[in-house]
């Protein structure tokens, strides 16, 4: 019986994985750019890192991880985001000791048991950013803005910012009493997941995407109607700076994220084409999270971009991506001497970073060229035991269709010329 890959995982197979190398190489760009290093973090947790950090009211604590109990009987998860992980090691490792804000940046895996849909899977790629240590409002759009900077130059269309501000645990509370009075009389039409949420964690009922739900919360409070003097004034700030850079934003009062360790500002870029979930990017402010988890007091804010989202709006939008890693040359060889050379001669060829392939398969002359054909090789470099005798080498243009001899001596030289020249390309 043949194996299966896991529901909801996939292969990234050759013909795919070129997108994805390009989208890693902008993001690795685009954080050196900003002063932002990377951080790696193991793909397992403790479960109750999540379960303080995410939160025991959310549904990813809830629903979504994938945890078990490993051999010495610990509790231990996939981990389903990124930043409680970053801020572990943030506070394990003494992060804060060192030059602070601490700027950071990650890039990987992640896992959560979800329904399957267009753009969902449970194992997926995110990459994200966390700033740890620095709490001016002019932070909170420096990782906004990386974020549109970095969607700008993948090309993407149509995007748009939306922003709120959750507040403080203080004028949250404030908040919490409102929102609880205002669902009182309404629970018995809430879904019963909203109907635990009521008294453990209302502000919950603003993420559910229970259409019955949204209905019911059209006119309810929101937390733009409770901030604190303080957060006010570090809202004002965040709108203000986004303005000066000219990002395009609206201001969305439900926009309470899923996570609960969110305060004041909270965002997500939007997208059309993708299925029911229109985010594909997402994060906000958790100046609590790092004290949570058992650090220090520490402000910190960051967003979480999902990799097959981004790539699914790309291929939405008939966004191409430039194959880089197709072969510059096919050396096509006949006999064994000449198999010889041409080994030898690939391998000076890949020494010049040029990339060269050979044939493996024992196919003749006519059978090298279709397989160079298909490889999208620029030049063919046909060697046989006459040309090797003669020291000459043929070298085929396989755009134009023309062909020249050249010594054999000089092949290295010549390709690597040719390679170089502004007219080249595969």
């Amino acid at each position: 019986m043949l194996i299966k890959r896991p529901k909801g995982t996939q292969d990234i197979i050759p013909g795919t994985i070129e997108k994805w190398h390009y989208l890693e190489e902008q993001i690795h760009k685009v954080c050196r750019e900003y002063g932002y290093q990377e951080i790696r973090t193991p793909v397992f947790e403790a479960t109750e890192l999540f379960q303080r950090g995410v939160g025991e009211t959310t549904d990813i604590v809830n629903k979504e991880m994938y945890t078990f109990l490993d051999k010495g009987q610990r509790s231990i998860t996939l981990r389903p985001e990124g930043t409680a992980s970053v801020c572990r090691a943030y506070v394990e490792n003494k992060l804060y000791a060192q030059t602070l804000p601490a700027k950071l940046y990650y890039l990987g895996p992640m896992f959560r048991y979800e329904n399957t849909q267009a753009g969902r899977y449970r194992q997926f790629h995110q990459f994200g950013i966390e700033v740890l240590g620095a709490d001016d409002p002019l932070v909170d759009v420096e990782v906004i803005n990386l974020l549109w900077d970095f969607l700008q130059r993948l090309g993407l269309r149509g995007l748009q910012v939306h922003i709120n501000s959750v507040g403080c645990p203080q004028c949250r509370a404030v908040h919490g009493e409102k929102l609880l009075a205002f669902l009182m009389d309404k629970k018995d039409k809430l879904c019963p997941d909203c109907l635990s949420r009521l008294t453990r964690n209302p502000m919950r009922i603003l993420d559910c995407k229970n259409k019955d739900c949204q209905a019911l919360i059209t006119n309810a409070p929101t937390t733009l109607d409770t901030l604190c003097p303080s957060c006010r004034q570090h809202w004002e700030k965040v709108q203000h700076y986004l303005k000066l850079v000219n990002i395009d934003f609206m201001i969305n009062p439900k926009l309470v994220r899923g996570l609960d360790y969110y305060q004041k500002t909270a965002f997500e870029v939007m997208a059309e084409g993708i299925g029911a979930q229109s985010a594909i990017c997402g994060g906000g402010r958790y100046d609590g999270l790092v004290e949570e988890i058992g650090g220090p007091p520490t402000p910190g804010i960051g967003f979480a971009a999902g990799l097959e989202r981004i790539l699914a709006v790309m291929q939405n939008q008939k966004i191409e991506i430039e194959d880089r890693n197709k072969a510059g040359v096919m050396v096509a060889i006949l006999g064994d001497k000449a198999r010889q050379e041409g080994f030898r001669l690939a391998g000076q060829l890949r020494q010049k970073g040029i990339i060269t392939l050979m044939d493996l398969m024992g196919r003749g002359l006519k059978g090298q060229l279709k397989y160079a054909d298909r490889v999208g090789a620029r030049y063919v470099l046909i060697l046989g035991e006459e040309e090797l005798a003669k020291g000459i080498i043929i070298v085929r243009d396989m755009k134009i269709g023309d062909q020249q001899e050249i010594a054999l001596a000089n092949t290295v030289e010549f390709i690597e010329k040719q390679i170089n020249s502004s007219e080249f390309e595969i």
